[in-house]
């Protein structure tokens, strides 16, 4: 065996294991392995070089608004014995109990309700106005679905879909009337959308409202099975009150999806009558939440229910409209829906960094085989392999986070006019994000080995419990479709207009069509310049491609819609170009924003990582030749350098989560006395 090849390297190192220390002289008696020293635990920060850059700075880009408010809020829910605080070594954690019963988990959901209304933690989710209230409710959400995903989603139904229905919907006498009401919990709604045999085809639902003119209501009837209301949030236990959607007959004519606010149980509890609710059952997560089926049999409601700021019916049965064009009337009611996708992007961020935070701790301090027969064992975070599972993660959800605070901030400040850019980014973002959540919980379960199946270390839960963002509130295959059919009508305005590209960052189409340089050297594969440069190139020619594909199959004679469908490769390929380059250009942009320093510096890096992971990840960027065999190759050396750059900064980074000690795992602390005898005793 050559002595100097790699297998002779392991077979000393393995020897060195096996025989450390030398037999006596008489070669018996004495056990040649000697017994190694036992591990203990050293936090972090004792090994660690102190941060190169403000963490507290960090934080401020990454949350973006209200952290006094963020912390506050995680102080109320440490404090209360509701939010099952355990002792673990010398720490306390917070999380669910995950032990309790579907029907438990469901009662102390409601109890944590009336806990934090009780200190104020919902004043003005329903009465409040202007963007500071907005966004202080935004982040308000992002910390209790830190918590708990079951609590966010009991609240989130109630608040932003029953209650965002009303304010979008509704008039005047619906807000007097409901939204105070909601404030305060005097009535629960839910959002009795989704049904058996519809989803994510609003427009298909079967549920029939008929208006009755001789006695001024709705009749509002289950016609078949596949209508029963599925899925909805609240409705098998708690909710009093119901926004349904469905079809609006009047005089016989079919008017569309329309919305009513109906009263489905009374002050006691009771099913009102003519209603039938059943209960959706136990799910692989999110057992907290109530999930229910309602069928309607001549459900009567009064007209004044129907939510009639986008369409009325006078009491002589005559339909009314300001919106005269019947899909732009359908547009207008999906629009609670884009803040359910906001609130999904934004609480998916914030639990990819409870997971890399989890996992990056414990990866400092977790050690794992040496480099030599007498060295000591390696954390796992000095392995290459190791830091290249977890850093590009890290950077991918830090350049996320600055997406989707751009993405609260779009959706408070919108207009009529801007109705369908937010669409457009509310889609992709929450598909994108939400699908890397998953992503980043699942390589975190795996990073932290056994450890990260226990329940109490969180990650492993994490996975079920947020599975369901990848299909509700759209599904996230269906809602990138939705992009790449946006995007395309929106390339062939342009072109009918002969006018320049406006909005949605699409300006850089416009401009001449970027060059990538043939030698890709470290210095180039980092510059922001090439970086854009590189993701606009994709995008711009993948429209081109799009385009000329739906045409193409339209010349051959298909329909338009078939011709998108048969086109979906590209619209995939699309709609993840457009995502990635707004991603990264905001991220530019919140780099930009800060004066020259260590955080700017690692901003940097962590957006090079940004930028060029998804280069690697990629494929359209082979498949289509923006990057060349060698310049793919160089990026994803570069991926490997920037792991070395960003490895010192780890810990900082994750510190600048602004997720408290409590609201992680033992295995993010003191992992060995957590799992000691004497820790038994406080179990």
């Amino acid at each position: 065996m050559d002595p100097h090849s790699s297998a002779a390297r392991r077979t000393a190192v393995l020897a060195g294991h096996l025989l450390r220390g030398s037999a006596p002289a008489d070669g018996c008696s004495s056990s040649l392995i000697e017994p190694a020293a036992c591990l203990h635990y050293s936090p972090p920060e004792l090994s660690e070089k102190p941060p190169a850059f403000d963490t507290a700075s960090l934080r401020r880009v990454l949350d973006g608004h209200d952290i006094e408010g963020r912390d506050w809020l995680f102080r109320l829910m440490e404090e209360s014995s509701l939010f099952c605080p355990r002792r673990r070594g010398d720490r306390t954690f917070v999380a669910p109990d995950y032990n309790q019963s579907m029907e438990q988990q469901r009662e102390v959901t409601m109890r944590r309700i009336e806990y934090l209304l009780a200190h104020g933690v919902f004043e003005g989710w329903l009465t409040g106005s202007g963007p500071e209230a907005l966004m202080r409710k935004f982040a308000f959400f992002e910390c209790i679905g830190t918590y708990d995903h079951s609590l966010a989603i009991k609240l989130g139904v109630h608040f932003f879909l029953w209650g965002g229905a009303i304010q979008i919907f509704g008039t005047k006498h619906h807000h007097d009337k409901w939204l105070k009401a909601g404030e305060n919990f005097q009535v629960m709604g839910c959002f009795a959308m989704t049904e058996l045999g519809h989803g994510s085809n609003v427009r298909g639902l079967e549920t029939i409202a008929t208006y009755d003119a001789n006695a001024g209501e709705f009749v509002i009837n289950t016609p078949c099975e596949s209508a029963q209301k599925y899925w909805i949030g609240g409705a098998a236990n708690d909710a009093t009150h119901a926004v349904i959607f469905s079809q609006l007959l009047v005089n016989g004519t079919n008017q569309g999806v329309h919305v009513f606010i109906a009263q489905i149980r009374d002050a006691e509890g009771n099913v009102c009558p003519n209603v039938r609710i059943a209960d959706c059952g136990h799910k692989i997560g999110l057992n907290g939440v109530d999930n229910g089926r309602i069928w309607f049999d001549d459900f009567r409601v009064p007209r004044e229910n129907l939510l009639n700021s986008v369409a009325d019916v006078l009491p002589d049965g005559r339909y009314v409209s300001p919106i005269k064009d019947p899909d732009q009337r359908f547009a207008a009611l999906l629009a609670p829906l884009s803040s359910g996708r906001v609130n999904i992007a934004a609480l998916a961020v914030y639990i990819s960094k409870v997971g890399l935070a989890i996992a990056v701790r414990y990866a400092l301090t977790r050690r794992a085989f040496s480099m030599s027969a007498d060295g000591p064992e390696v954390l796992l975070l000095d392995y290459p392999a190791h830091q290249q599972r977890l850093l590009p993660l890290i950077a991918k959800t830090c350049a996320m986070s600055s997406a989707t605070n751009f993405l609260k901030r779009l959706f408070i400040k919108r207009t009529p006019e801007s109705n369908k850019s937010i669409h457009i980014y509310c889609s992709a973002f929450k598909a994108t994000v939400s699908w890397h959540t998953m992503r980043v919980l699942q390589e975190c379960r795996e990073a932290c080995g056994g450890q990260g199946l226990k329940t109490e270390n969180r990650v492993g839960v994490l996975k079920g419990e947020y599975d369901v963002q990848s299909t509700f509130e759209g599904d996230n295959n269906v809602l990138m479709q939705q992009v790449s059919k946006a995007l395309l009508a929106e390339y062939v305005a342009a072109h009918k207009r002969r006018s320049p590209f406006k909005g949605l960052g699409l300006e850089h189409m416009n401009d001449p069509c970027p060059l990538i340089p043939s030698d890709l050297t470290s210095c180039t594969l980092r510059s922001s310049k090439f970086q854009l440069d590189l993701f606009c190139l994709r995008e711009r020619d993948l429209f081109v491609r799009y385009a000329n594909e739906v045409s193409r199959y339209q010349a051959e004679g298909e329909s338009k819609e078939k011709a998108l469908l048969l086109s979906y490769q590209l619209a995939g390929d699309l709609a993840r170009a457009f995502t990635e380059r707004s991603i990264l250009q905001i991220f530019i942009d919140d780099e930009m924003a800060q004066p020259a320093g260590p955080l700017k510096d690692v901003l940097g890096l962590l957006r090079s990582m940004y930028a060029l992971i998804c280069a690697e990840e990629g494929v359209s960027f082979l498949r289509y030749g923006y990057l060349s065999l060698d310049g793919a190759a160089a990026a994803r050396k570069e991926v490997m350098k920037l792991c070395c750059d960003l490895r010192p900064h780890a810990l900082a980074v994750v510190s600048s989560f602004g997720i408290p000690d409590a609201f992680l795992s033992p295995i993010a602390f003191d992992w060995i006395q957590a799992n000691s005898w004497s820790s038994l005793d406080e179990e």
